[in-house]
Protein backbone atom coordinates (compact mmCIF):
# COMPACT_ATOMS: atom_id res chain seq x y z
CA UNK A 1 0.00 0.00 0.00
CA UNK A 2 1.77 3.45 -0.98
CA UNK A 3 -0.76 5.85 1.11
CA UNK A 4 1.24 4.95 4.65
CA UNK A 5 4.84 5.24 5.34
CA UNK A 6 6.22 3.45 8.29
CA UNK A 7 8.92 6.17 10.14
CA UNK A 8 10.76 4.34 12.42
CA UNK A 9 13.29 6.54 14.60
CA UNK A 10 16.29 4.99 15.65
CA UNK A 11 19.03 5.02 17.94
CA UNK A 12 21.64 2.57 18.56
CA UNK A 13 19.47 -0.43 17.20
CA UNK A 14 21.86 -2.51 15.55
CA UNK A 15 20.84 -5.73 16.90
CA UNK A 16 17.23 -4.85 17.02
CA UNK A 17 16.47 -3.21 13.54
CA UNK A 18 17.25 -5.90 11.27
CA UNK A 19 15.19 -8.26 13.39
CA UNK A 20 12.52 -6.08 13.37
CA UNK A 21 12.74 -4.93 9.69
CA UNK A 22 12.59 -8.70 8.72
CA UNK A 23 9.07 -8.64 10.30
CA UNK A 24 7.93 -6.01 8.92
CA UNK A 25 8.58 -7.31 5.38
CA UNK A 26 4.99 -8.70 5.77
CA UNK A 27 4.00 -4.95 5.22
CA UNK A 28 3.81 -3.23 2.30
CA UNK A 29 3.92 0.35 3.01
CA UNK A 30 7.18 2.70 3.08
CA UNK A 31 9.20 2.71 5.70
CA UNK A 32 11.73 5.56 6.28
CA UNK A 33 14.58 4.82 8.79
CA UNK A 34 15.35 8.12 10.55
CA UNK A 35 18.90 8.10 12.55
CA UNK A 36 22.07 9.77 12.99
CA UNK A 37 24.69 9.51 10.96
CA UNK A 38 27.32 8.94 13.84
CA UNK A 39 25.45 5.96 14.60
CA UNK A 40 27.80 3.88 12.57
CA UNK A 41 26.74 0.19 13.92
CA UNK A 42 23.28 0.62 13.12
CA UNK A 43 24.11 1.59 9.81
CA UNK A 44 26.33 -1.01 8.60
CA UNK A 45 23.82 -3.34 10.46
CA UNK A 46 21.05 -2.71 7.87
CA UNK A 47 23.04 -1.80 5.10
CA UNK A 48 22.31 -4.74 2.55
CA UNK A 49 18.56 -4.72 3.43
CA UNK A 50 16.37 -3.81 0.93
CA UNK A 51 12.66 -1.94 0.59
CA UNK A 52 14.14 0.51 3.10
CA UNK A 53 15.03 4.49 2.68
CA UNK A 54 17.77 5.51 5.11
CA UNK A 55 16.54 9.41 6.12
CA UNK A 56 20.01 11.03 8.42
CA UNK A 57 18.56 13.27 10.77
CA UNK A 58 20.53 16.82 10.99
CA UNK A 59 19.23 16.95 14.51
CA UNK A 60 19.83 14.36 17.63
CA UNK A 61 17.01 13.72 19.60
CA UNK A 62 13.91 11.66 19.71
CA UNK A 63 11.52 14.14 18.99
CA UNK A 64 13.61 15.94 15.72
CA UNK A 65 13.67 12.09 14.54
CA UNK A 66 10.34 12.46 14.56
CA UNK A 67 9.59 16.00 13.40
CA UNK A 68 11.92 15.79 10.29
CA UNK A 69 10.36 12.37 9.67
CA UNK A 70 7.17 13.70 9.48
CA UNK A 71 8.68 16.53 7.87
CA UNK A 72 10.01 13.70 4.56
CA UNK A 73 7.00 12.04 4.27
CA UNK A 74 5.06 12.32 0.82
CA UNK A 75 1.93 9.77 1.61
CA UNK A 76 -1.22 10.45 2.97
CA UNK A 77 -0.51 8.45 5.88
CA UNK A 78 2.47 8.04 8.26
CA UNK A 79 2.73 5.74 11.36
CA UNK A 80 5.69 6.16 13.84
CA UNK A 81 6.45 3.12 14.84
CA UNK A 82 9.77 2.40 17.23
CA UNK A 83 12.88 0.45 15.80
CA UNK A 84 12.87 -1.97 18.90
CA UNK A 85 10.44 -4.01 17.93
CA UNK A 86 8.26 -3.01 21.08
CA UNK A 87 5.62 -1.73 18.83
CA UNK A 88 3.19 -4.88 17.51
CA UNK A 89 2.81 -3.89 13.77
CA UNK A 90 -0.30 -6.23 13.90
CA UNK A 91 -2.45 -2.99 14.54
CA UNK A 92 -1.30 -1.38 11.94
CA UNK A 93 -4.54 -2.23 9.38
CA UNK A 94 -6.92 -1.46 12.06
CA UNK A 95 -5.38 1.80 12.67
CA UNK A 96 -4.88 2.57 9.45
CA UNK A 97 -8.63 1.78 8.52
CA UNK A 98 -9.69 4.00 11.76
CA UNK A 99 -8.04 6.47 10.45
CA UNK A 100 -9.94 7.14 7.41
CA UNK A 101 -12.50 8.82 9.36
CA UNK A 102 -9.81 10.38 12.22
CA UNK A 103 -6.80 12.44 11.24
CA UNK A 104 -4.77 10.76 14.42
CA UNK A 105 -5.28 7.20 15.87
CA UNK A 106 -3.59 6.71 18.98
CA UNK A 107 -2.43 3.31 20.17
CA UNK A 108 -3.23 3.05 23.99
CA UNK A 109 -1.59 0.15 26.59
CA UNK A 110 -4.38 1.01 29.19
CA UNK A 111 -7.59 0.67 27.09
CA UNK A 112 -9.26 -2.62 27.81
CA UNK A 113 -7.82 -5.42 25.49
CA UNK A 114 -4.73 -3.56 25.93
CA UNK A 115 -0.99 -4.30 27.71
CA UNK A 116 1.89 -4.27 27.80
CA UNK A 117 5.05 -6.54 28.63
CA UNK A 118 7.40 -4.14 28.58
CA UNK A 119 5.80 -1.55 31.92
CA UNK A 120 7.73 -1.43 34.87
CA UNK A 121 6.00 0.01 38.17
CA UNK A 122 7.96 3.21 37.49
CA UNK A 123 6.79 3.63 33.87
CA UNK A 124 3.14 2.14 34.40
CA UNK A 125 2.64 5.08 37.44
CA UNK A 126 4.19 7.72 35.26
CA UNK A 127 2.27 7.22 32.34
CA UNK A 128 -1.12 6.88 34.42
CA UNK A 129 -0.12 10.18 36.36
CA UNK A 130 0.90 11.98 32.95
CA UNK A 131 -2.67 10.46 31.26
CA UNK A 132 -4.46 12.01 34.07
CA UNK A 133 -2.48 15.54 34.03
CA UNK A 134 -3.14 15.71 30.03
CA UNK A 135 -6.79 14.90 30.88
CA UNK A 136 -7.48 17.00 33.68
CA UNK A 137 -5.75 20.27 32.13
CA UNK A 138 -5.99 19.84 28.53
CA UNK A 139 -9.22 17.72 28.17
CA UNK A 140 -7.28 14.87 26.24
CA UNK A 141 -9.12 11.86 25.40
CA UNK A 142 -6.50 9.47 25.42
CA UNK A 143 -5.78 6.82 27.87
CA UNK A 144 -1.72 6.69 26.99
CA UNK A 145 -0.16 9.63 26.78
CA UNK A 146 3.47 8.73 26.58
CA UNK A 147 3.17 6.09 23.87
CA UNK A 148 3.90 7.21 20.74
CA UNK A 149 2.45 4.41 18.88
CA UNK A 150 0.37 6.27 16.11
CA UNK A 151 -1.12 6.82 12.59
CA UNK A 152 -2.41 10.34 11.17
CA UNK A 153 -3.04 11.69 7.94
CA UNK A 154 0.36 13.72 7.00
CA UNK A 155 -1.03 17.08 6.20
CA UNK A 156 -2.98 18.31 8.83
CA UNK A 157 -0.53 16.80 10.88
CA UNK A 158 2.47 18.79 9.45
CA UNK A 159 0.52 21.85 10.63
CA UNK A 160 1.06 21.84 14.36
CA UNK A 161 4.30 23.12 14.37
CA UNK A 162 6.50 20.99 16.59
CA UNK A 163 9.10 21.73 18.61
CA UNK A 164 10.32 19.62 21.11
CA UNK A 165 13.42 17.61 20.17
CA UNK A 166 13.54 15.07 23.10
CA UNK A 167 11.14 12.47 24.54
CA UNK A 168 9.09 15.52 25.40
CA UNK A 169 7.43 15.77 21.81
CA UNK A 170 5.79 12.30 23.14
CA UNK A 171 3.37 14.90 25.25
CA UNK A 172 3.82 17.70 23.01
CA UNK A 173 1.77 15.82 20.33
CA UNK A 174 -1.46 14.51 21.79
CA UNK A 175 -1.94 18.36 23.40
CA UNK A 176 -1.02 19.92 19.98
CA UNK A 177 -3.36 17.73 18.60
CA UNK A 178 -6.16 18.57 20.70
CA UNK A 179 -5.50 22.21 20.78
CA UNK A 180 -6.23 22.30 16.77
CA UNK A 181 -8.88 20.66 16.59
CA UNK A 182 -7.82 17.66 15.08
CA UNK A 183 -10.18 14.39 15.27
CA UNK A 184 -8.94 12.04 17.11
CA UNK A 185 -9.42 8.35 18.65
CA UNK A 186 -7.71 5.64 20.24
CA UNK A 187 -7.42 1.20 19.79
CA UNK A 188 -6.24 -0.82 22.37
CA UNK A 189 -2.40 -2.33 22.04
CA UNK A 190 -0.10 -4.72 23.52
CA UNK A 191 3.28 -3.77 23.68
CA UNK A 192 5.53 -6.54 23.44
CA UNK A 193 9.05 -6.51 25.34
CA UNK A 194 11.68 -4.50 23.12
CA UNK A 195 13.93 -7.08 21.27
CA UNK A 196 17.17 -5.74 23.57
CA UNK A 197 15.11 -5.50 26.38
CA UNK A 198 17.13 -1.87 26.79
CA UNK A 199 15.28 1.35 27.60
CA UNK A 200 16.93 4.34 26.73
CA UNK A 201 14.37 6.55 28.80
CA UNK A 202 15.33 7.80 32.02
CA UNK A 203 12.24 7.78 34.14
CA UNK A 204 12.98 10.20 36.20
CA UNK A 205 14.88 12.56 34.34
CA UNK A 206 13.00 12.36 31.72
CA UNK A 207 9.56 12.58 33.70
CA UNK A 208 10.64 15.78 35.10
CA UNK A 209 11.21 17.24 31.92
CA UNK A 210 7.60 15.96 30.40
CA UNK A 211 6.28 17.50 33.52
CA UNK A 212 8.28 20.88 33.21
CA UNK A 213 6.94 20.59 29.16
CA UNK A 214 3.18 19.76 30.26
CA UNK A 215 2.80 23.02 32.49
CA UNK A 216 5.01 25.26 30.00
CA UNK A 217 2.19 24.16 27.20
CA UNK A 218 -0.56 24.92 29.57
CA UNK A 219 0.26 28.33 30.91
CA UNK A 220 1.27 28.96 27.22
CA UNK A 221 -2.45 28.72 25.55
Amino acid sequence: MNDLTLIIPTKQEAVSLPKFLKELENYKFKKLIVIENEDKDTIEAIKNINGIEIYFQKNSGYGNALIEGIKMTKTKYFCIINADGSMDPSYLDLMLNECKNLDVVFASRYLKGGGSDDDDIVTFIGNKFFSAFGKLFFNLKISDILYTYFIAKTEPFKKLNLSYGDFRICVEIPIKVSETKLLYGSIPSQERKRITGKKKVNPIKDGFLILCAMIFLFFKR
